[in-house]
């Protein structure tokens, strides 16, 4: 936290969509960024913002980093694009938190010369308003989640889907790949399906409707662990046991999932790796020297399960 507290210090701040920095300083030589943050919505948004915070406040010599948290509103991210655009940054990361609605603002970015990173989600926009995407391929993370939700059920079983925010890339991409690779079983049902919003309050109380609503529930997925984290205290408040009778699958790789594997729990997550503020701030570096980028700069991400939570539980950052 002492490390988090510096790096907020070195940065300038837009909370919401109150613009709260200055005209950059061009005569410094340094890389000036503009990050637009969806908000702090799970404990996998909170990794990916520290990472991109510490990495600007160790480099104070070389970056100059404006962040926006936009609370979970695209029109406070759109705000703060706006800003950023004014400030004439060189260059600017955004995490939509939806993929629709952004043409005119990154049209605006790209009339004035700015490139934009998309930053773990994408947007529904021409491949000019953007310079490259960072991040995950989600309908990968959704075809290896009903692989293991199979493998837990021997390929028989109920399953109820919390899903992740209605319009978000990483809830479309994630539900595609895990209903497409389900399709292949077809003795699992799928039984209901409802939007959690990536947080662990909301998909406690979808569960909990859940499980008022179906007798059999033997397997829970969820587009992030948040959600299935939520969901397991919904299990035990109804008197049943989260990771035997009911088998969960989730995504991220956040340490609270780990804990709960090892407490035997929860059974599988696939990870997305949310420690991208190296890859982020090495693709602006590279924009601002005029070099092209692939459109896609994927992470590298597993599968862990509950067998060997104990063990890998050590080497979680997040």
């Amino acid at each position: 936290m002492k490390k988090l507290t510096v790096v907020l210090m070195a940065v300038s701040l837009l909370t919401g969509f109150a613009f709260a920095g200055g005209k950059k300083d061009a005569s410094s030589g340094k890389l000036i960024v503009g990050f637009a943050q969806i908000g702090q919505e799970s404990g996998w948004r909170g990794a990916e913002t520290n990472s991109i915070m510490f990495y600007a406040g160790q480099n104070l010599d070389t970056i100059q980093l404006h962040f926006a948290d936009a609370q979970q509103k695209q029109e406070n991210q759109i705000k703060a694009v706006r800003s950023f655009i004014q400030m004439g940054v060189d260059v600017i990361g955004l995490a939509p938190v939806v993929e629709t609605g952004w043409e005119t603002v990154l049209k605006e970015a790209k009339d004035a010369g700015i490139p934009v990173i998309f930053v773990d989600r994408m947007a529904k926009v021409s491949d000019d308003l953007y310079a490259t995407f960072i991040g995950s391929d989600f309908i990968d993370e959704g075809m290896k989640a009903a692989k293991e939700m199979a493998r837990l059920l021997g390929d028989n079983g109920n399953v109820v889907m919390l899903e992740g925010t209605v319009g978000a890339s990483a809830a479309i991409d994630r539900q595609k790949g895990f209903l497409d690779e389900m399709a292949k079983h077809p003795n699992i049902k799928i039984i209901a399906r409802q939007s959690g919003d990536f947080t662990r309050a909301k998909g406690k109380e979808v569960m909990e409707s859940f499980l008022k609503s179906y007798s059999k529930i033997d397997g829970v997925y969820a587009d992030n662990d948040d959600m299935v984290l939520g969901a397991i205290e919904a299990i035990k408040e109804a008197g049943k046991k989260p990771g035997t009778e009911i088998k969960t699958v989730s995504v991220d790789g956040v340490k609270g999932v780990f804990e709960a594997m090892v407490a035997g729990e929860a059974n599988v997550t696939v990870e997305c790796n949310p420690l991208l503020g190296p890859q982020f701030f090495d693709a602006a570096k590279r924009l601002k020297a005029g070099e092209k980028l692939p459109k896609w700069i994927k992470s590298e991400e597993g599968v862990f399960r509950r067998e060997t939570a104990a063990k890998d539980i050590g080497s979680r950052q997040y």
